[in-house]
Order: C-alpha cells, then sequence, then structure tokens
C-alpha cells in the first residue's frame, strides 16, 4: 500500500532522525486497514513505550492507548475502510506501555481519501503540561456526532436497544427520513419496515454473544426512493469510556448493481448446470492444454458405461475414443491448432467393450482466462445402422431395377416378335380384295387393336428410360403440324371404332420446333389415344395450334368424363388411373401421362390440364418456336411414286411367319424376295444372291444382326447394299449399335410398312449406303 507522498517523506525523516524538540509532529504511527500498526518512529516509541518490532502487528488501539471517543470512532470506521476523512486530536490522553500517562496532540489521517492505499498515518507530539480538564468528559456526543457525519456512507449509531441514537447526514439523504423519523425510532421500525428481517436479527445477536470483528449482512428489499436494493449492512460495538452500554455503530452500503448481477451469474449457472447435466448428449469438459477431463455430464457416463469420478483425469483416448494414444494425439494437436475438430462418425468402445458410432464435436474457449476444450458427443450407432440397413436396401433396390430393365426390354422383344407376322398378316388380308363384309370388319378390328398393343409395348418399354432420363433426343427442326398429322393417323381408327368427331385447327402457317419428331409424335399419340378412351362414343376431340408470345401452344380438348378433383394433381404419377373398376373397360397401364409430361419437359416446355368432371378435358402443351433463320423447306406430302424397278431383297428373321409375312408384303410390292433365318446363312445368301436390301433382324442364332451387318461391311462387293433393321430390341443403346455396324434404317416391331415401301421406293439403283441411321 502506497501512502501519501508528503507524509511517507516525513515519516521517513522521523524514522531516520528520530524526534525533535522544535518539530510539531514529531511521532508518527502507520496503521493498515485492518487497524494493525505497520510501523512507529523512534519519537513514537518514547511516547507510548513500544518498540517498532514489538509493536507491529499489534492493534493500533493497544499501543495508541486513549479514551477518546471521537478516536475511537475514527478507528473503527477505518476498520471498515469508510471514513476517507480525517480528525484532529485535541489534547488527549495516552497510556504508555508501562501503564504510565501521556498527553499529546495532533491528527489522524486516512489515506483512502488522498491515494486510496487504505493506511491510516496518526501525527502527534506530546505536550509538557497536564491539562486542567480532561476533554472527553465533555462533549462526547458532538464528537461522534461530527465524525460520523463526516463519512459519505449512510451510518447510524444505535443504543444497547437498537433505537437510533444518531445518523449522519447521507443516511437523512440517501434514505428520504427525517432526524424526527429516525432519532430515538428502533431500528426496525424505521421507513415501511425494510429492515425487520431475520438476517438483520442475527446480525445482532452475534454481536451480543460477543463475536470479534465487525458482522454484515445483506437486506433486499423496494425503498421508496430508490426502488428495488439490496443493501449491506455492517455492525461494530463500540468500546467508549465510562459506557456502560456498549453503543452500535451501522455503515449501509448500496451493493445492489454488484449483488443482482452475481444473481444473474448464479441463475445462469445453475441453469448451464441443470442443461449440463440433462443433455442428451454427452458433454465433456477437458483443460485445453492437458486434455484431461475435468468435467462430464450424466449422459456420457452412462453412454460409456463409466463413473463420473473414474472419468475425471483421464485422456479420451484412455475411455474408448480414437485407435490408440497416436491418433488421439493427432486429434489433440489438430484442436490445439485449429481450435475446432469435427468427426462425423466416429467409433467408439465403452467400458464394457460394446461398440457405438458416435458425432463428435470439440471446440476451445476461455473461462477465466483458461483455455478449456469442450467435447459434445451424440449418439449416432442406431441411424448408423438404420443408414446401413437403407444402403443394403438401396443396393437390393438398385439391382431389382436392372433386372426390371432387362425384364421389359426382354418383355417387348418377345412381345414384339409375335406382334410383327400378325401385324403382317393383317396387312396382308387387307390388301386382298375380299368380298366378305365380315371378313373385312374382323381385319380392321385386328387392326385397331394391335394399335393399341403395339401403343402399350411401347409405353411399357419406354418408361423407365424416360422417366430415369436415359433417353437422348435426336433432335431436328421439324412442324408441329408435321408431327400431329402423324400421331392423328396412328390414333384415327380408335377415334373411328368410337363414331367421335375430330375437329383439326392447324392455324395459316407453319411452325417450327427443335424437337425429336418420334418422341413429341409418341406424346400426341398418348394424348389423342386418352381423348378416345375417356370419351364416350358420339362424343368431340377438338385439336387446334397457335403462336403465343414467341411458344407454340397445342390444344386437346375433349368432351369426356374428366377427371375428378382429388385425382388431378396425381395424374402424371406412374400408373394412376382415373378407372379402377374390375371392368377395366378404357384399359391402359397408367403411364401413358407420365411419358408425356417428361418427353414435354425433355423439349423444354409444360403442359397444363383443365378438367371439371363429366365436362371434359384441355391438355395445353407449350414448347419453345424454333429460331427464325435457316428455316428448312416445307416438307413434301406428296405421296411416294412406286418405283416400276424389281429389287432383289433378303429377308432374314429367326421367326419364320415374321420372314414369311414380310416377304409376302415385300414380293406384293413388285421385288423379288428370299428369306433366312439364322446370321450364317443370311450372310452365306447375300453374298451369292447380291440383294439390293437386306431386311434383317437383330436377334439371330449363330451370328447376330450386328455381326452379319460388320461383316457385309467388310466385303467391298457388298457395300452398296441396304441394310434395314426390323427388330424388337428399341433402346437406344441398341441403335447406336447398329450404326457402328452400318446398318442404314432401324425399325422397330411391329413395323408399320408403309415406312419400309417408301424406303424400298428410294433405292432405284444399287448405291452405297449414305443415309443416317433412322428412327
Amino acid at each position: 500500500m502506497v501512502p501519501n507522498p508528503h507524509y511517507s517523506s516525513l515519516f521517513r525523516a522521523n524514522l531516520r532522525n528520530g524526534h525533535s524538540s522544535t518539530a510539531l509532529l514529531e511521532s508518527l504511527i502507520s496503521v493498515d486497514s485492518k487497524g494493525l500498526v505497520l510501523g512507529l518512529n523512534e519519537a513514537a516509541e518514547g511516547v507510548t513505550g513500544w518498540k517498532n518490532e514489538e509493536a507491529v502487528g499489534m492493534s493500533l488501539q493497544d499501543v495508541f492507548v486513549t479514551e477518546n471517543p471521537s478516536i475511537i470512532a475514527f478507528f473503527e470506521l477505518t476498520k471498515q475502510s469508510i471514513s476517507g476523512a480525517s480528525i484532529l486530536i485535541d489534547t488527549t490522553r495516552v497510556t504508555t506501555k508501562t501503564g504510565s500517562y501521556r498527553w499529546v496532540e495532533g491528527k489522524a489521517i486516512d489515506l483512502a481519501s488522498l491515494s486510496g492505499a487504505g493506511n491510516v498515518l496518526i501525527l502527534f507530539s506530546e505536550i509538557a503540561y497536564e491539562p486542567a480538564e480532561y476533554p472527553i468528559f465533555a462533549g462526547t456526543q458532538n464528537l461522534a456526532q461530527l465524525v460520523i457525519d463526516s463519512m459519505h456512507l449512510p451510518l447510524l449509531l444505535l443504543n444497547s436497544d437498537r433505537s437510533v441514537a444518531a445518523a449522519n447526514r447521507a443516511f437523512y439523504k440517501t434514505f428520504g427520513i427525517t432526524v424526527n423519523e429516525c432519532v430515538n425510532v428502533k431500528f426496525e421500525a424505521l421507513g415501511s419496515g425494510q429492515w425487520a428481517k431475520i438476517d438483520v436479527d442475527g446480525l445482532f445477536d452475534n454481536l451480543l454473544v460477543g463475536k470479534n470483528g465487525n458482522e454484515s449482512c445483506i437486506v433486499e428489499d423496494h425503498f421508496p426512493l430508490l426502488g428495488k436494493r439490496a443493501m449491506r449492512i455492517t455492525a461494530s460495538s463500540l468500546r467508549l469510556p465510562n459506557c456502560t452500554n456498549e453503543p452500535t455503530l451501522l455503515t449501509i452500503e448500496d451493493i445492489s448493481r454488484q449483488h443482482f448481477a452475481e444473481r444473474v451469474i448464479k441463475e445462469s449457472e445453475l441453469r448451464y448446470r441443470r442443461l449440463f447435466e440433462t443433455a442428451q448428449d454427452g458433454i465433456l469438459i477437458l483443460d485445453a492444454v492437458t486434455l484431461v477431463i475435468i468435467d462430464a455430464n450424466r449422459y456420457i457416463a452412462d453412454l460409456l458405461d463409466y463413473s463420473h469420478g473414474s472419468l475425471i483425469g483421464k485422456e479420451l483416448w484412455e475411455i474408448g475414443f480414437f485407435a490408440d494414444k497416436a491418433e488421439s494425439q493427432a486429434t489433440y494437436a489438430r484442436l490445439q491448432q485449429f481450435g475446432y475438430v469435427r468427426y462425423d462418425s466416429l467409433p467408439l468402445k465403452t467400458s464394457d467393450g460394446k461398440a457405438a458410432q458416435v458425432e463428435f464435436i470439440s471446440n476451445v474457449y476461455s473461462v477465466d482466462g483458461q483455455p478449456i476444450a469442450q467435447c459434445n458427443i451424440r449418439d449416432i450407432s442406431e441411424r448408423v445402422h438404420t443408414q446401413d440397413i437403407l444402403k443394403q436396401q438401396a443396393t437390393a433396390l438398385t439391382e431389382q431395377h436392372r433386372k426390371k430393365d432387362e425384364f421389359l426390354a426382354m418383355l417387348s422383344h418377345e412381345l414384339r416378335n409375335p406382334l410383327a407376322p400378325i401385324t403382317n398378316a393383317v396387312r396382308l388380308l387387307c390388301r386382298q380384295d375380299v368380298k366378305n363384309e365380315t371378313i373385312q370388319r374382323a381385319c380392321l378390328i385386328i387392326e385397331r387393336q394391335l394399335v393399341q398393343l403395339t401403343r402399350l409395348v411401347d409405353d411399357l418399354v419406354e418408361v423407365s428410360r424416360i422417366t430415369t432420363g436415359r433417353v437422348r433426343l435426336r433432335t431436328e427442326r421439324v412442324t408441329i403440324q408435321e408431327i400431329l398429322i402423324n400421331a392423328i393417323e396412328t390414333t384415327q381408327p380408335l377415334i373411328d371404332q368410337r363414331n367421335h368427331t375430330l375437329s383439326v385447327s392447324f392455324g395459316e402457317r407453319q411452325i417450327w420446333i427443335d424437337g425429336d419428331p418420334s418422341r413429341l409424335e409418341q406424346a400426341m399419340v398418348n394424348l389423342l389415344a386418352n381423348a378416345a378412351k375417356y370419351t364416350d362414343e358420339g362424343g368431340t376431340i377438338a385439336l387446334s395450334v397457335s403462336l403465343s408470345e414467341g411458344n407454340c401452344v397445342v390444344r386437346l380438348r375433349d368432351s369426356g368424363v374428366g377427371i375428378a378433383p382429388e385425382l388431378l394433381p396425381h395424374i402424371y404419377e406412374l400408373f394412376t388411373q382415373a378407372e379402377r373398376s374390375l371392368a377395366r373397360s378404357r384399359g391402359g397401364l397408367g403411364i401413358g401421362l407420365a411419358l408425356v409430361r417428361r418427353i414435354v419437359e425433355m423439349h423444354d416446355g409444360k403442359i397444363d390440364v383443365h378438367s371439371v368432371l363429366n365436362e371434359g378435358t384441355e391438355f395445353v402443351i407449350t414448347l419453345p418456336v424454333a429460331s427464325s433463320t435457316a428455316l428448312p423447306p416445307l416438307p413434301n406430302h406428296h405421296p411416294v411414286p412406286q418405283t416400276t424397278d424389281t429389287l432383289r431383297v433378303l429377308v432374314v428373321d429367326d421367326n419364320e411367319d415374321t420372314a414369311e409375312s414380310m416377304a409376302m408384303l415385300v414380293g406384293m410390292l413388285g421385288h423379288e424376295v428370299k428369306t433366312e433365318h439364322d446370321g450364317l446363312s443370311a450372310l452365306h445368301t447375300a453374298s451369292k444372291y447380291r440383294p439390293d436390301v437386306i431386311l434383317l433382324d437383330i436377334g439371330l442364332p449363330g451370328l447376330n444382326g450386328y455381326e452379319v451387318a460388320a461383316r457385309i461391311r467388310q466385303q467391298p462387293s457388298l457395300e452398296s447394299m441396304v441394310l434395314i433393321a426390323i427388330t424388337g430390341y428399341g433402346h437406344e443403346s441398341d441403335r447406336q449399335l447398329g450404326l457402328k455396324a452400318g446398318i442404314d434404317h432401324y425399325l422397330v416391331k411391329p413395323v408399320d410398312f408403309d415406312r419400309v415401301r417408301r424406303i424400298l421406293a428410294t433405292v432405284v439403283d444399287k448405291t452405297s449406303p449414305s443415309s443416317r441411321l433412322a428412327p
């Protein structure tokens, strides 16, 4: 503690030189804030009779023994570090160590008011005469009042019955009461009874039983001028001469800010501790320097099957985290370097060897200047187990999906094979000049059902590939009118069968789009077929095309049964059907609209539907229009002229019915036809017969169609042959294999024979195969 520099120098001078008869204040005693002597100079030793080494550490009142009440009160206040004042020591009698008397006068200074050091200096001089009257017996109460009035904290002097003997100005000002409301009033009755507390009664009881030192307690209440406050009361018994009852000195200090702040901290700590203990995640607190555990919550103790006490002092690798100490220390190093470590899945072993998986997060922060590492551990064993099951299920589903695709591909091939000869046979019958009306009607029925069956097979095969995005569009510039004409041609038999009235409006000009004609035609066929199926006989179907804001808009409206409101949001989902009765009079697989939406979206378009139950349905397809630059010429829809040249055609198919029916159709065009049923025979016949065109199946015994085509292309003498694949394998990958093998045209069973006829009509002379693979 640093005393006032002026008095420190004086103190050092007196210690060095001793007392001087000319010095006004030659004796000096230094006292600490607890009232214990720090040192005496030689002059003070002469007056008190105590040597410096003897007095150091003794109570001032045992060294500077006086009965002056003002000095006694001053000493009591300085013990509480609340004085901040000084008093003059009038002529005062001091009892020496040997019991003799000396008369002194001087000054007592509390250095807290000067330097904040907390020391008290007693400076005094001995006077050579004995005064006639000892002033202690006159004006005692006034002297005490002067002392307490000089203090800045509220003070009360209580009689032995706890009534107020005196109060300082700070008390009256702080609590807003008058002298009449205070003096001679019991302390607990002051104000509105804020001081009538059990803790205050205990404070006085401790003084009565003679406990040494100051007693204090805290009173928390509402005070009229101050509001809710926390006041610390400190009580001291005063030893005054010639007083049979010792009065009590009370100091009152407003500690509200500190008190309530501490309460908030304690409440926060309590909430934290409750959260810490009840958290459903494990929490470990580590010393960030030594990385040993200093605290753990109940959850982690239960998870690891350790007691709380057995965890304290251990490192993480010792309680089942990490594979070994080296891995643990590497994690510690990262934690100390970056302040943060995270493991999404960390293996863990409990005390009994049970394996678990946890999510582990650790970060470093400071508490009271000490670096702390907090580890949050979440048991994810069940989640990991569930994820493993889901992965296994996903693998199984992927395998099932692959097998399903293989099955659909094989199913489509197997279905198309019998469809091909049936289709060919029906076309042969339809081309005969048959007068029997029953036979003609039967042919028309079979032809319509073949169209429906072919569409169902196509949908079944395409749905998996289109919905999973495994289809590559073969985009070209085409008019929407051309696509719709082809779609109408395909569905016309179904429309005619149900006696519908179809109205078509294609607008005044051709609308060009960039798209895959085959896919777009497939979408339009599905929509037209649905309109025909779900519209009662004699209903109407309206198809129109228009331009709107740079887009091509196709509208298809029918007068059919409509779509129920609860079904409307789900119509584009796979296997959703409006009719689910046992009768199933309208048929279908419930996949057509799913295909339509996917095809439209693949062309950067959108499809909307508007429907009212029993009032019909309208589908609106919007597609972007092609740019106006470099538009191709309008397609020529004139019939392809029949060629008078006779072509040599080789039909190769392992299904004899398909080969024979196709040969008959080709023969009816006036061409010369031969048939083969396996790859090797086809290759041998091609070398000898030198056909102009080969209609080639892919799935052949011996050599498959790809191998036959590849070998033909390797022979210069056969390079001008036109190779047309007619097969049940319709995947895009199959088409690509055909292109690589040298096939010119790739048609999928059951083939539209008009397309075969058009291709044959273009083969006038034997030319090299220059056309690209066509759909």
